[in-house]
């Protein structure tokens, strides 16, 4: 099949459900490479949709879906199998008391779906808090809770949806004497404006340890702790979304370590699978016991396939043995430095930020006046896909692009300064084009 055809078919019979799509015809990926029908070879700067932590075809993943493929794969979502009882403990082993009780399912939306419907039912509340440049899913109660994108032209979303504002420290108006960002009192005044919008019914605040699609913003040092405080003092739960900064990706085996937070519930997906479709809920207890008492249904088609949890436990095992945590934290800093490099040298570099290997460089027409710079993103992202590497744009009002890099754990060293040689030189192409 030719190219032309391929892309006749793919628009005469696709639905587009995002931005456009990267004009190669992807055919086959191994490690941090993914190759197109002309075997050119793409440096894979975002672990395929900020999910492969174990690169691609990953030989003990293939080894582990082969096997269960072959002889326990899917199940009635009443039945229970080993792997899957192994994986929650496991989990439970690897997070803080008291989260010992997980349902696996299959995507983040799904995940967080499942955790505020848990949320309303212990509290007895309805009201969702998340973060004004959020990203949490696209089902209901997920994209109710999303507020980067999407919320145009569907109608009303779910009732008792609420914002703090994200503290975007390039950017945000909230400033102390000597310039830095005051985000204590941003989050004050946010937690001021939301108690005046609130019916008084708070059931859950959910958070992104960092704001991947809202242009990697990094909860600042404190942050958490002050939230979840926050609250307490309402009587809602706390459940942090750790999809893409889960499994070692930030430097530690979840992000919320780095903060010493517990929350009330924290949900698992696309690092979990390395790529492919697997996410639980962990919870407590006390949550689990109190809704498990009120009638919690959350029963879906694959809650519990053995398949799913073989991948994840296989994961587990290679993030844990590889220490690629730790690796994430090495990397990260030799990435951050090679980025705060580009920063200081090129005045379309506004600001760098974010935590071991899922950073972003945020790029502006020029420093002084931080404005957007658009286009300047879009052919950057064109131009580097030109010299083999796939980075990710996101573009939202009043920001500038964000290209954001989420390289797989298992990169090089090579690999990842190759990346990083690639992005500066187009990042200097798209200017001089």
């Amino acid at each position: 099949m030719g190219d032309d055809t391929f892309w006749q078919d793919a628009e005469r019979h696709l639905i587009r459900y995002g931005g456009g799509f990267t004009p190669r015809v992807i055919a086959r990926a191994a490690g941090c490479y993914v190759y197109d029908e002309q075997d050119r070879a793409i440096l894979d700067f975002t672990s395929g949709q900020m999910s492969a932590v174990l690169g691609h075809s990953h030989p003990e993943v293939v080894r582990t879906v082969t096997e269960s493929i072959s002889t326990l794969d899917h199940l009635y979502s009443g039945m229970l199998s080993r792997p899957v009882v192994e994986l929650g403990r496991r989990l439970a082993a690897s997070l803080p008391e008291p989260l010992t009780r997980m349902q696996l399912l299959s995507t983040g939306g799904e995940a967080n779906e499942a955790a505020i419907k848990m949320a309303k039912l212990f509290t007895g509340g309805y009201e969702v808090v998340a973060l004004d440049r959020s990203w949490h899913g696209m089902t209901t109660g997920a994209a109710g809770a999303t507020f980067s994108a999407g919320r145009k032209g569907y109608g009303p979303p779910p009732v008792g949806n609420l914002t703090l504002p994200a503290p975007d420290a390039y950017r945000s108006p909230f400033r102390r004497p000597d310039g830095s960002h005051d985000w204590e009192t941003e989050l004050e005044w946010g937690f001021a404006t939301l108690d005046r919008q609130s019916s008084g019914s708070l059931a859950a605040c959910l958070v992104e340890p960092i704001l991947s699609s809202g242009g990697i913003l990094e909860l600042p040092e404190g942050y958490l702790v002050r939230l979840q405080e926050k609250c307490r003092e309402r009587g809602m739960l706390l459940v942090v979304d750790e999809a893409q900064t889960g499994l070692g990706r930030t430097g530690t085996m979840y992000a919320v370590e780095r903060d010493g937070v517990v929350p009330d519930i924290i949900t698992l997906s696309k690092t979990l699978g390395a790529g492919l479709p697997v996410a639980v809920v962990v919870t407590s207890a006390e949550v689990e016991e109190r809704c498990h008492e009120r009638g919690h249904l959350f029963f879906t088609t694959h809650s519990s396939d053995p398949l799913a949890a073989a991948v994840a436990l296989t994961v587990l095992d290679v993030v844990e043995r590889e220490g690629l945590a730790h690796r994430a934290k090495v990397l990260g800093k030799e990435l951050g430095d090679r980025l705060l490099d580009l920063h200081e040298r090129y005045d379309v570099v506004g600001d760098v930020r974010g935590r071991g290997l899922l950073q972003g460089v945020e790029l502006v027409t020029d420093k002084e006046s931080r404005t957007p710079a658009d286009a300047l993103g879009r052919a950057v992202t064109a131009a580097a896909l030109e010299l083999g590497l796939h980075i990710n744009i996101v573009q939202l009002p009043g920001l500038g692009g964000v290209i954001r890099m989420a390289p797989p754990l298992t990169i090089t060293d090579s690999e990842l300064h190759d990346g990083v040689d690639r992005l500066e030189q187009a990042i200097a192409g798209a200017l001089a084009g």
